[in-house]
């Protein structure tokens, strides 16, 4: 059964355009340090798909990615706590989705990104998967 989720960055520390660049070998995710967040990473697996989401900066859905690898360690966390997993670009978004466009849509109210917009790694429910893919032309 497909999963879908929610990956956020910002642009500035890693773009989508830079996603695009790191070709069909993807690249990790990784940083997460939200207990939450990890066991959203841990649920995830290989070939479940997921909104790329430009936070903080443009805050807004710009591509869709794909997980290529499940959850394993992530070697940037010394304290051996936290994993990640690895993503590759599928495609962008014809239009992106802005956080404005989602609040504003009555059937996203309830998606995690209006609810807990901080949480950096979320999951999407498919009514939501569909609804946010053709708003965003795809």
């Amino acid at each position: 059964m497909m999963h879908y989720w929610l990956f956020k960055s910002e642009p500035s520390t890693w773009s989508w355009d830079q996603q695009v660049a790191a070709g069909a070998a993807g690249t990790f995710w990784n940083g997460v340090r939200n207990h939450l967040a990890k066991q959203q990473m841990m649920a995830m697996k290989k070939g479940d798909l997921g909104f790329f989401y430009h936070s903080n900066e443009g805050k807004e859905i710009v591509g869709i990615v794909e997980v290529i690898r499940e959850f394993y360690p992530d070697h940037t966390d010394e304290t051996g706590k936290f994993g990640m997993v690895d993503v590759r670009a599928v495609k962008p978004l014809a239009t992106p989705v802005t956080l404005a466009m989602v609040k504003e849509t009555k059937a996203l109210e309830t998606m995690s990104l209006v609810t807990s917009a901080r949480l950096s790694v979320q999951p999407v429910t498919a009514a939501e998967w569909k609804h946010v893919c053709k708003m965003g032309g795809v």
